[in-house]
């Protein structure tokens, strides 16, 4: 019995740390689909794949660099500091292909999956290499 609570001694930081990253996730998204020229959730909903590749992608690539800031952070602080960081990149990476494909809004709204790909693309590269990083 007492390996048990042993083993789950860590339970506390778990939930806080799980708590802080569900609730940089909450706001990333909700940033995300107000940043976005369409409406991401109405799209997908209305069988729009584009939309769900493009919002797949961004969120991959933020959780990859996310669960990096967890894993190396030092306190919550950190990592909600790092996470915050993370957070900013990946809605770069959504200007950054805005502006490298003209239409693109009209392009996922018609459910056009190539520039869909892209992003999704750049989206978990980028976020790969902010994970990498996140390694110190």
């Amino acid at each position: 019995m007492n390996t048990l609570w042993q083993s789950i001694a860590g339970l506390p930081n778990f939930l806080l740390y799980f708590t802080l990253a569900v609730a940089l996730l909450v706001v990333y998204v909700a940033i995300y689909v107000r940043v976005m020229p369409h409406r991401e959730f109405a799209l997908i909903r209305d069988g729009n794949v584009a939309a769900a590749i493009s919002l797949s992608g961004a969120l991959i690539g933020f959780v990859l660099p996310l669960a990096s800031a967890i894993a190396h952070s030092i306190n919550p602080v950190d990592m909600m500091a790092w996470g915050a960081i993370a957070l900013v990149v990946q809605l770069v990476v959504y200007a950054a292909v805005s502006w490298l494909v003209p239409h693109f809004r009209e392009a996922i709204e018609a459910g056009r999956t190539a520039p869909a790909v892209l992003l999704a693309a750049l989206a978990i590269s980028v976020g790969i290499v902010n994970a990498a990083c996140l390694t110190y």
